[in-house]
């Protein structure tokens, strides 16, 4: 299988990163009123993607593309075998039309649906997600569809191994809606079941895994940062076009292009974090610092990005990470007399780069016990 390529070159410049910096401020006032109605409380294992783990798009019979398209993954059609649109539509990957690996796929996402079919318990909550913050778990609709109208929160409490699973008959998400990962909360942990369809809106930013039957559409200027698998029938993908802007390129010299309508693999560079203390042993009531110091796996681009540190799996401080030189630290003097189990989780995050943006991947260091004497 060909390599997938590294997705922050598809990130917007220049002029084109004036469609990030809108789609952010939207998420940003979207996201102002933030509901908690409801709370899933089971601790999920990870869904098993087998094959289907490498696949941005699958479908039973079709897979249309139509315009200009960025699909960063594998594009796989079984039993069925037409692809078109590509191009003009990009792959970035291998597509697999009909084929034994389109086969292995296809199975493999089956059986993750019939996977996410069993996963219980789970809570019920209203259709209409945008505007509300979720936890780890299971939800269902209260009518049996989910809707996104401004911005979702998923929020993985310091978690990054954290599971999201949702479940309605159908998903549908509005123009310029948003899905936020906070909380070290990350794509490849957020499973979306629609088994009559799913439909992700124009210019909505979009993240997780959907396992559909029925269909799926994905509109113009859609960012899919996740997969679209569909068990039967057809996933049309409608690309964006340069009339999307509203400019007659024809008359402007500097006409601003519109990014494409995105499908990405969830791809987030690695992080690796560090974790020491200072003074070790402490005395109690006395302060120790703990400094967190995250690193890229590769690179030399430092992660950016608040930081929790836990003792024993509780939460007790936080710290931001700033640049290389500006480590993530937390001080305390409120540790008790005896052994503390500390651990710090870097949250992932956007880092700037030039003019575009790297989303990290969250991690967990190290174990520092923390010995804290009587004074």
């Amino acid at each position: 299988m060909a390599a997938v390529a590294d997705h922050r070159r598809f990130l917007p410049r220049g002029a084109n990163a004036v469609w990030l910096y809108a789609a952010l401020v939207a998420a940003l006032v979207a996201g102002v009123l933030v509901v908690m109605d409801g709370r899933a409380s089971a601790d999920q294992p990870p869904v098993d993607l087998g094959a289907a783990e490498h696949s941005a798009v699958l479908a039973a019979g079709t897979v249309i593309s139509a315009n200009m398209t960025l699909i960063t993954g594998d594009v796989d059609v079984s039993p069925g075998t037409t692809v078109t649109g590509f191009p003009p539509g990009v792959v970035e990957g291998e597509i697999h039309a009909g084929d034994a690996e389109a086969a292995q796929v296809m199975a493999d996402a089956t059986a993750a649906y019939d996977d996410i079919s069993d996963r219980g318990p789970a809570v019920t909550v209203p259709a209409e997600l945008g505007g509300t913050r979720r936890t780890p778990g299971v939800y269902d609709s209260a009518d049996g569809t989910f809707r996104i109208d401004g911005t979702l929160t998923i929020d993985a409490g310091g978690n990054p191994d954290a599971v999201f699973i949702f479940r309605a008959s159908t998903l549908t998400t509005a123009k310029v809606s948003n899905i936020m990962l906070v909380g070290g909360a990350q794509a490849d942990n957020v499973y979306w079941q629609a088994t009559e369809g799913a439909a992700l809106g124009t210019y909505s930013t979009f993240r997780g895994t959907v396992l559909a039957r029925g269909s799926i559409k994905v509109a113009e200027g859609a960012v899919i940062d996740g997969r679209t698998l569909l068990l039967d029938n057809t996933v049309t993908i409608e690309g964006t076009t340069e009339a999307d802007n509203g400019i007659n390129r024809a008359n402007t010299v500097d006409a601003i292009v519109p990014p494409p309508t995105r499908v990405t693999l969830p791809f987030d560079p690695g992080t690796t974090t560090e974790l020491t203390s200072s003074p070790n042993p402490s005395q109690a009531k006395f302060p120790v610092t703990f400094t967190a110091r995250v690193h890229p796996r590769s690179g030399t681009l430092a992660p950016a990005g608040r930081v929790v540190f836990k003792d024993n799996g509780v939460v007790i401080g936080t710290g931001m990470q700033t640049g290389a030189d500006t480590p993530a630290t937390f001080t305390t003097s409120a540790l008790s007399v005896g052994e503390h189990h500390i651990t710090a989780v870097y949250l992932g995050g956007l880092t700037a780069q030039a003019e575009a943006w790297v989303r990290f991947a969250p991690s967990t260091s190290n174990e520092v016990v923390q010995v804290v004497n009587v004074r």
